[in-house]
Parts: structure tokens; sequence; C-alpha cells
């Protein structure tokens, strides 16, 4: 349709003038969200909760579909509950621009069969799902755990270096099968985008091996060993998955502080002291522990407390992002949010049995584990 001739259009301005004709009078109108339709799963609880309260209230975002297997507390997003394994997820997908997938179990109390059946089958609905109804990008969290902690380790690693992590550590091996289904699934599903984010050691109401590191009386040093500490604070995840969810960055990318800690500048800086073992002592009684079920913590652990896997986060600077949080910062927030808990290998203690260990020191504790272990054999053999 034309429009109408100027002089009609002029003769109208003047008979029928309105406050929103005229520039001086003008409403301000509310902005119209243009960005994209952003699915997270696992929106409920965690790093998903404060991602979708965080797109929920961006002008940026255009609408975020919230998937979980309760509903959670932003009421701004569009709620649907099922577990993300459920094929019945494509339809949920359907409209949304982007998923940011985040339903993953990294409890280190979970039987480990059933986490990496969780993790994996629902990785792999998810992707499968999103491809069916036209999502264009698929966003997955894993850890920068997966470039591996060696000795040889260049400090910092480039963030596209070589993986080389093993399965041996908690939750690595699901997090290493859910990299290898997201490298598959454009060459399954052409036009389907994946985008992997790979934090470091990530602090902020998390409860992994690495935070219960810090609970410890004593800091155990493998001797020998390099232990270097760059941390990622979960707000600064946030904004990161953010960057993702915007398309500003694709790909794969690390994401956490500027830098690194030596392991003498973590001990000053907390003020806790070490306990350091010969190698031998500290992965025997660690394999030992957990293989009796005392400890949740496999000896691969360890060897993230003991050799440097620490990544340059340069893609992220290279488009604009910058982390809010330090190392000191976040360590600082770290020591705030365990003080009062009391870990030995990994085992959280009640009160009593953290007072003996404090009493009797974190060797003494540590070696009369191992007695627990050959006491645990003798009675085995008498049965």
């Amino acid at each position: 349709m034309s429009s109408p001739d100027p002089q009609v259009r002029a003769a109208r301005n003047l008979t029928d003038p309105s406050p929103e004709s005229t520039p001086e009078t003008k409403r301000p109108r509310t902005p119209r969200h243009r960005g994209p339709v952003v699915a997270v799963t696992g929106a409920a609880t965690g790093i998903g909760e404060l991602l979708t309260a965080h797109l929920a209230a961006s002008d940026a975002i255009k609408q975020v579909i919230a998937i979980d297997e309760r509903r959670g507390e932003v009421s701004e997003a569009t709620w649907h509950i099922l577990d993300v394994r459920d094929p019945a997820i494509a339809e949920k997908l359907r409209g949304a621009d982007v998923v940011v997938h985040l339903a993953l179990d990294l409890d280190l109390e979970t039987d480990p069969a059933a986490r990496t059946a969780y993790n994996v089958r629902g990785t792999q609905t998810v992707l499968t799902a999103a491809a069916a109804v036209g999502v264009h990008r698929v966003v997955l969290c894993t850890s920068a755990m997966v470039y591996g902690a060696l000795a040889d380790n260049d400090v910092p690693l480039s963030e596209d270096a070589e993986l080389r992590a093993t399965a041996e550590a908690t939750g690595v091996g699901d997090l290493l099968e859910i990299e290898r289904l997201g490298r598959r699934a454009p060459r399954a599903h052409p036009g389907l985008n994946v985008t992997v984010v790979r934090p470091t050691v990530l602090v902020g109401g998390t409860d992994t091996a690495l935070t219960r590191y810090f609970e410890s009386p004593r800091l155990l040093v493998v001797a020998g060993s390099r232990p270097t500490w760059q941390f990622c604070h979960v707000e600064d995840l946030v904004t990161a998955l953010e960057y993702a969810a915007l398309e500003k960055i694709d790909g794969e990318f690390a994401v956490g502080c500027d830098g690194w800690l030596e392991q003498e500048e973590v001990e000053e800086l907390s003020g806790v002291r070490r306990m350091e073992l010969p190698s031998a002592v500290a992965l025997g009684a660690a394999a030992r522990l957990h293989r009796i079920g005392l400890t949740p913590s496999p000896a691969g652990d360890l060897a993230y407390t003991m050799h440097p896997w620490v990544v340059s986060v340069s893609r992220l600077h290279d488009v604009g992002w910058r982390p809010k949080w330090t190392n000191e910062e976040v360590l600082g927030a770290l020591l705030e949010e365990v003080e009062g808990r009391h870990t030995l290998a990994g085992r959280r203690l009640g009160r009593k049995d953290a007072t003996a260990a404090g009493a009797a020191g974190a060797t003494v504790a540590l070696l009369g584990a191992a007695a627990v272990v050959r006491r645990a054999r003798k009675a085995r053999r008498r049965i």
C-alpha cells in the first residue's frame, strides 16, 4: 500500500494533532527484544539457575525456555518439566535458536555408572532433539580438566591444545565423551553449530574434588610436583555462557581468571600449611581408600593438584569479554565458602573426626586412614 500524499499528511497533522505526533511530546517506547530464544537445561539449580535468571533479565534475549525435572524460581522463563533424556524434549525446544545444555551430574557421591548414563544419554538426546527441530546452536559446558594435568604441560596451555586427559578423575571420562559427541554432531546434523565452554577450577556453590582440597586441615602436596591454580567464579562462567548464547564466540574456548597462582602463593594467601608426601604413598593411599569405598575421589583426581593445567583465555579476550574476578579474589571466596567444613582425602568428616584430625595432624590422619585399609583387608581374610 502506498503512503498518503504529503499535502494530505500535512493537513492531518494541522487538524488532528496528538501528543505522539510531535517529537517534543513523544513517549518513549519499551525496547523490543530482538535477540535469540535461548533454552537452558538444568535450569532449576546451580549454574543453570544463575544463567536462566541472568538471561531472563537481559534485553539482548527475546525469551528463555527453562528445562529441568522440577520448576525453578525464575518466573520470567517459560518452564518445561522433564528429564533431558526424554525424547519429548524435542517439542519443548521447538522455536529455540540456541540451547545451553547444563543438565549434568558431576556429584562426587553419585554412582559412577549412573552418572555416566545420565550425562552421556542426556547430551545425546539434547543434540539430536535440537537438530530435529531446527535449533542452530548448542552450547556444551565441560571443564578445562579435559586438557589433562601432566608434568610436561605448557604453562599456560593454548585453547587448541590436544586433550590429553584420561577417564581416571571424577567425571572427566563423561566430559571427554560429551566433547566427542559435540564434535560429531555437526557432521551428523549439517546446520547445527556446537560451542564448547571449558571453565577452570569452578568456585561458587560448587562441590568438587578440587574445592574439597581446600577443606583439608593441610594442603596435600606430592613431593616433586608443580601445582598451579587457575580459578573461575560462577559469575564469570555465566557471562561467558551468555557470550556463547549470543553467538559472540563459537568453537571451543576456556573461561577463567587471568593468569594463575603457584602452590606457594596459595599457601601464603590461605594461611594453610602443606603436607608433603612421596608420590607412591599419596597415590597408593588414595587408590586404596577409594577402592574400598572410604573416599569418593579416585586417585586420578590427585593429578589435578600435582601438575599444571592452566589455560589461556585469549579467545574470550579477543571478543571483548573480561573476568570480573581475580584468582586471589576467587580463592578468598572459596575459603569463606568452605569455612567450617573438614575433608580428609576427599571424604567429608564429622565434627568429632575433624577435631581428631586437627589435633593429630593431617599426616597422622592420612596414615590412620591407611591403617583402616589394612584392618579392612584383615577382616575380609577372617570371613
